[in-house]
């Protein structure tokens, strides 16, 4: 099942508090193909500080299945519904799922973040997000990009190397700049052959006065000069 699911779409489960890894546990034994993105975060205990691992996107958790066959999705214990318009599933889009797992699988420090649409929009030239695109932002000294899931209206920041990152209107002037034009030839431009014809085929016109129209094709004669 698992690998018809592949061709299926990415869709959002809204889940239970704290049930993201039982929901993603379920999915997995039933042959669905999920993802939770998780990221690491220290808590301190009563002697001690523990590093833990919560979801980036609290709440949720993604998977790829048919949306007209969502009824055993539905019946895993946790999950609250599909998320979508009314009762209509929404399918995530699949550029931002992949810049998700991306960021995941990079192993970059990273948390979840205010939804953010307006920025300074870069790409990730080098490094192992190397083709990413997302909104740069300098908080406490430390650059991060901020990549976002939509339908959701939810953000993740990951901690980058500012070497990394080239603006995004750089980039365009790079790779689609104008081309500047080539100067013009300086050899003269070929006239427009002119002459008339000769003389013996000359064609002269004699126009008839309309008084004596009988028929279009008296309307003028042409006659050997």
């Amino acid at each position: 099942m698992e690998t018809e699911n592949l061709s299926y779409p990415w869709y959002a489960l809204l889940v239970k508090s704290r049930y993201e890894n039982t929901v993603a546990s379920h999915l997995q034994a039933r042959g669905y193909e999920s993802f939770l993105p998780l990221y690491k975060c220290q808590r301190r205990w009563s002697d001690r500080f523990k590093e833990i691992e919560l979801p980036l996107f609290p709440g949720y958790v993604f998977c790829q299945f048919n949306a007209l066959n969502r009824l055993p999705i539905l019946s895993i214990p946790g999950v609250v519904h599909v998320v979508g318009v009314g009762r209509t599933p929404i399918p995530i889009d699949e550029s931002e799922i992949a810049v998700i797992q991306a960021a995941v699988k990079s192993g970059l420090p990273s948390q979840p973040w205010p939804f953010l649409q307006i920025g300074h929009k870069v790409r990730i030239e080098y490094g192992p997000l190397c083709g990413l695109e997302g909104i740069l932002l300098d908080f406490r000294g430390r650059q991060r990009l901020v990549i976002s899931v939509t339908l959701l209206q939810r953000s993740v920041a990951v901690q980058v190397d500012g070497a990394w990152v080239r603006p995004m209107s750089q980039q365009h002037r790079a790779c689609g700049g104008r081309v500047s034009p080539e100067p013009l030839s300086q050899q003269p431009i070929a006239q427009p052959n002119l002459a008339f014809p000769s003389p013996s085929l000359a064609l002269s016109r004699t126009v008839i006065p309309p008084s004596n129209f009988t028929s279009l094709n008296e309307v003028s004669i042409l006659k050997n000069t």
